[in-house]
């Protein structure tokens, strides 16, 4: 009923402000969801206070998994301008609505439509110590049951797994790969890959990039640092602190780790040089 009411209401429906793209197990969750407890920034449509369910919708994954769907479809999550309109005034100034969905960064195809699509939007990340997403990754595989290889089984089997996946999402815009997306533990912590392609369709101006370590340290100030990208005010938000879909613990290898940290060295070199920053809380060889 809401989705029909949604695609019935679409052209009333303003494109998203932001997209917060990534990366998967990076932390964007956590993000989004303290973002929320901003009151110039509201949940997509509709919010959970309409629905029997505890938290409002974080992303649809559009522009990787749902595109054919079309616009009327994707609109059909956006708040509407009266709704905009009704929280404004609550707001006591303009508000904003973002999506997001973390396959967006390494997705083949994400960039060039949301780039056709939503010119307009300003691109969020939240990026991780790839060391510590590509175990978490693969922690939350195995938590959902899906996972039966060892971690570095899963490491050596990827190649393979993955094997061509990438063309045929290009070729077939409507082919799903499950192994590109959740198979891909290490190729999705090469971050200066997957953004390039972003770079490529976006100016740099364009976006705001989170290091998880430091957000997870003070998350009202990073908070307060995408507010200001986003060009809304300083807001104090209460839910700053949680923790959102936390992996168990687990320990690394030695032998595992210094691999993987010797592997992503020449890539977070790479994403330090285009990015003009550093992220000093990752391992270094």
């Amino acid at each position: 009923m809401f989705r029909a009411y949604g695609m019935a209401t679409a052209w009333a429906r303003p494109d998203p402000d932001f997209l917060l793209i990534g990366a998967k197990r990076g932390g964007s969750t956590s993000l989004y969801y303290a973002l929320l407890d901003h009151p110039n920034i509201i949940p997509l449509f509709p919010s959970a206070d309409l629905l029997p369910k505890a938290n409002h919708t974080k992303g649809v994954h559009f522009f990787d998994s749902n595109y054919r769907r079309g616009m009327r479809w994707y609109r059909s999550y956006l708040p509407s301008r009266a709704a905009r309109s009704r929280a404004a005034r609550r707001a006591g100034g303009p508000v904003i609505a973002g999506d997001g969905s973390p396959y967006y960064l390494y997705h083949p195809l994400a960039a060039r439509r949301a780039a056709r699509d939503v010119p307009e939007a300003r691109i969020l990340l939240a990026l991780r110590d790839p060391v510590e997403r590509t175990f978490s990754h693969y922690r939350e595989r195995v938590r959902a049951g899906v996972e039966k290889l060892s971690f570095e089984e899963a490491l050596a089997a990827e190649a393979e797994r993955t094997a061509g996946e990438e063309q045929r999402l290009i070729s077939d815009p409507t082919y799903y790969s499950y192994a590109h997306e959740q198979q891909s533990y290490v190729a999705q912590s090469e971050y200066d890959r997957a953004l390039r392609r972003w770079f490529d369709h976006f100016p740099a101006d364009r976006f705001h990039v989170v290091s998880s370590e430091e957000f997870y340290r003070d998350q009202q100030r990073v908070c307060d640092e995408v507010a200001a990208f986003l060009g809304l005010p300083h807001a104090p938000l209460p839910e700053a602190g949680k923790v959102w879909n936390p992996a168990p613990k687990s320990e690394l290898p030695a032998s595992v780790r210094r691999r993987l940290i010797e592997h992503f060295a020449p890539h977070n070199a790479a994403l330090e040089k285009m990015l003009g920053r550093s992220f000093p809380d990752w391992a270094a060889p």
